[in-house]
């Protein structure tokens, strides 16, 4: 809690992966995947509950043992390749207030696949939306993309290969072009009834967090796996 305002934080994390079978248990520097998530919740000041939504028991059962809460198993149309995570979050929001009775202020989506977090990230931002809770009901961390979309391409009519989107001017200088940011999944934090109105952890009035560079990864397959479990070890050589 932070001057009166409530946050849950939720963890989806399904069993089924096509990119990477059973990423969000697979062990990552010692610990399953998503105990990394679970973690930093837990290291918050302000986060006030952990609720893991998953339709694997294997995966709540891990859960349970890092300290999160499992309260259910998600239904299995919400775990499918078509279900979205908004999908997940509303059913969780749902099952508080209808089933435990509790409400809060907001939810703060923590993506298991984005587990390179510095200790303090989830406070900053809460602290940071609170502040301008008058101006913004959101906010998203971002980090700087160095694959600019200027350069981008796709396929036309089978062997052209032309701009992904003719409207970006490509500059001759990497440096020349306009700063692009990509939502990485450190944290979105949202109000939780503009969350329930508007549908997305991208409201109207949404703000930012600016991430480092070497956080800017998320696990899809075992090439991203792969290069977080050396950026970890990195990082960790460097303290």
């Amino acid at each position: 809690m932070l001057n009166g305002k409530t946050f849950l934080a939720i963890i989806p994390a399904r069993g089924g992966s096509k990119g990477l079978p059973g990423k969000n248990i697979k062990e990552l520097c010692g610990k399953p995947l998503i105990a990394w998530s679970i973690e930093a919740g837990l290291k918050s000041k302000y986060v006030d509950e952990i609720v893991v939504s998953t339709d694997s028991a294997k995966i709540a059962e891990i859960s349970k043992q890092y300290g999160a809460n499992v309260p259910f198993l998600r239904p299995i149309e919400l775990a499918s390749d078509t279900a979205t995570t908004f999908d997940a979050i509303r059913h969780t929001i749902d099952y508080y207030k209808h089933t435990l009775h509790r409400e809060y202020d907001y939810i703060v989506l923590l993506e298991p696949t984005s587990p390179l977090r510095e200790v303090d990230d989830i406070d900053n931002m809460i602290e940071k939306i609170i502040s301008k809770q008058e101006d913004f009901d959101s906010i998203v961390s971002i980090g700087e993309v160095h694959e600019h979309p200027s350069i981008m391409k796709k396929i036309a009519n089978i062997n052209y290969l032309v701009p992904f989107c003719e409207s970006l001017v490509m500059t001759s200088r990497r440096q020349d072009n306009k700063v692009a940011y990509f939502p990485y999944g450190v944290a979105y934090i949202v109000k939780m009834k503009s969350l329930l109105s508007e549908e997305t952890f991208y409201t109207q009035r949404n703000t930012f967090y600016k991430i480092k560079r070497y956080q800017c990864y998320e696990i899809d397959d075992i090439y991203d796996f792969l290069a977080i479990e050396n950026i970890m070890k990195y990082e960790w050589s460097l303290k």
